[in-house]
């Protein structure tokens, strides 16, 4: 890959892993329920989620899955449910202690998270029409080296999302004060949601 293409597409990376959507209002929320040690993992499993997830659309599945618009409306809907769903969770979830056992969505949990994440489909999918050319190689080549900077380059775009939720957490003292952050975050996630499928 030249190099204007690999800095063109770092930078359309650390504009579409940094701005809001899912994915951060989840490092947030992480972020002010267990604190930035554990909420390491799921910091990772974003970027690695997002990273694997552009290799694999920039090297096809994004081209079956747009060109068949009932496949990809189904895909919203499930994708939106799953995020009301979570976004439900993160409204009643409880205040965490010092000592307590919360476990939060973890690497896994995030990379699996990404396949149900509109915004992730339509940044994967916009991408890979975008930055694929023809001249700078074959299409797996490009989407391996699209997955791995799209991995590297969100790390530092993501990680300030976690450590808002770190920073938000010390004022989070009182179970109204907890309560009142959960909600809002539910609030933010469920509208992010509406706006991808309206």
């Amino acid at each position: 890959m030249p190099p204007e293409q690999i800095l063109a597409f770092a930078l359309f990376t650390l504009a579409a892993a940094g701005t809001p959507g899912p994915s951060n209002v989840l490092l947030t929320a992480t972020g002010a329920q267990v604190g930035v040690l554990r909420g390491l993992p799921t910091w990772f499993g974003v970027s690695a989620g997002m990273g694997l997830m552009m290799a694999i659309v920039g090297y096809g599945l994004g081209a079956a899955v747009l060109d068949q618009p009932m496949v990809l409306k189904t895909l919203n809907w499930v994708g939106g449910g799953f995020l009301l769903w979570l976004a439900w969770k993160i409204a009643i979830a409880p205040r965490a202690s010092g000592d307590d056992d919360q476990r939060p969505v973890g690497f896994f949990g995030a990379v699996a998270f990404q396949w149900v994440n509109p915004k992730s489909w339509i940044v994967s999918a916009s991408a890979s029409g975008t930055f694929l050319n023809a001249a700078a190689g074959d299409a797996l080549t490009q989407a391996v080296a699209f997955g791995a900077i799209f991995a590297l380059v969100s790390l530092p775009a993501c990680f300030p999302w976690l450590m808002i939720g770190v920073a938000v957490r010390r004022w989070l003292a009182t179970d109204r004060a907890h309560r009142i952050f959960n909600v809002s975050m539910a609030l933010v996630l469920a509208g992010s949601v509406a706006l991808i499928l309206v």
